[in-house]
């Protein structure tokens, strides 16, 4: 692959996945807290702050993972779920299903599903306090 920053030099780099989630939130700060608490997530960089004091953009990355957040821009459509819908659910592979949906749920979410072994994993489901639906899913055992 080639690094894009320099067409001249070949690199190795790490390829994003085809679509990032891009989450928008009714209150960013709060959320950069609620997932760096839940599920161990750390800020990538500065977040982008607006003029109206707004998070316009903040990447966050989980696991290997990445994801995008901001505040909610109603006046371009980018608004958070109306409560009790959610258009997505975000899969995230986690090493200790049990653990992690404790730790959310102790945190604020609200449990769809509890931890059950099907289907060659450990998957248990919740939302969190943004409205954002998550499965998690990790090794039986």
């Amino acid at each position: 692959m080639t690094d894009r920053s320099d067409p001249g030099r070949e690199q190795s780099v790490v390829p994003r996945p085809a679509a990032l989630p891009y989450l928008s939130v009714p209150d960013a700060r709060r959320a950069i807290e609620w997932y760096a608490e839940a599920f161990g997530a750390r800020v990538d960089g500065e977040p982008v702050v607006m003029p109206d004091g707004r998070i316009g953009h903040c990447e966050l990355a989980i696991g290997d993972g990445t994801l995008y957040l901001a505040d909610e821009f109603p006046e371009i459509g980018f608004t958070a779920p109306a409560p009790g819908r959610s258009g997505v659910s975000l899969m995230l592979p986690v090493t200790d299903t049990d653990t992690t949906l404790e730790r959310a749920r102790a945190a604020g979410a609200d449990v769809e599903r509890e931890p059950a072994n099907e289907n060659g994993q450990r998957g248990a489901t919740l939302v969190d306090p943004f409205g954002h639906r998550w499965m998690l899913a990790g090794p039986i055992g």
